[in-house]
């Protein structure tokens, strides 16, 4: 079982452009995060399904969040193997990146236009979307059927956590 905590994520704002930050310390190997951060098998078990995803620089990616935030078209703007996979979404998901390095360290950063109010409910939405991907990691993948059991209870309070954050 992992017991691995998500420490909170930070922010930063120019203007209406937020740049959300996460590092996560994965007693998993760089393999396996890969799996879990590139390829439609993987993204499904704790993130949105990849309807569309051509791993390659310049591919075409849709993912479709299987909680009710809808389908998003884009491209993959960066990828190296067992490095970096990015994605730049239409809306409002925006530039989504995960860097791996070694030992397993995972730099997530999300860049996106909105208020504050969304700069909230992101952070809570990729720290929650984070839980899951420890779930997975650890072997227990989301499923069809918790996708639809999923309610913001969680969210909600990872939100008003962030709300009280200086």
């Amino acid at each position: 079982m992992t017991v691995t905590l998500i420490e909170p994520g930070t922010s930063r704002t120019a203007g209406t452009t937020h740049t959300l930050f996460f590092t996560l310390r994965l007693p998993h190997p760089v393999e396996q995060v890969w799996q879990a951060v590139a390829t439609p098998r993987g993204l499904e078990g704790w993130l949105a399904a990849a309807d569309v995803l051509e791993p390659r620089l310049g591919g075409a990616v849709t993912l479709r969040w299987l909680n009710g935030g809808g389908a998003h078209q884009g491209r993959v703007t960066a990828w190296d193997v067992q490095r970096v996979a990015e994605y730049t979404l239409e809306g409002v998901h925006g530039r989504i990146r995960c860097h791996l390095e070694p030992a397993t360290t995972l730099r997530f950063t999300n860049e996106f236009d909105g208020d504050d109010a969304l700069r909230l409910d992101c952070l809570a939405g990729w720290h929650d979307h984070f839980l899951s991907l420890l779930d997975a990691l650890d072997g227990r993948p989301m499923t069809p059927a918790d996708w639809a059991a999923w309610t913001p209870d969680r969210w909600q309070t990872l939100r008003d956590g962030y709300v009280s954050r200086p």
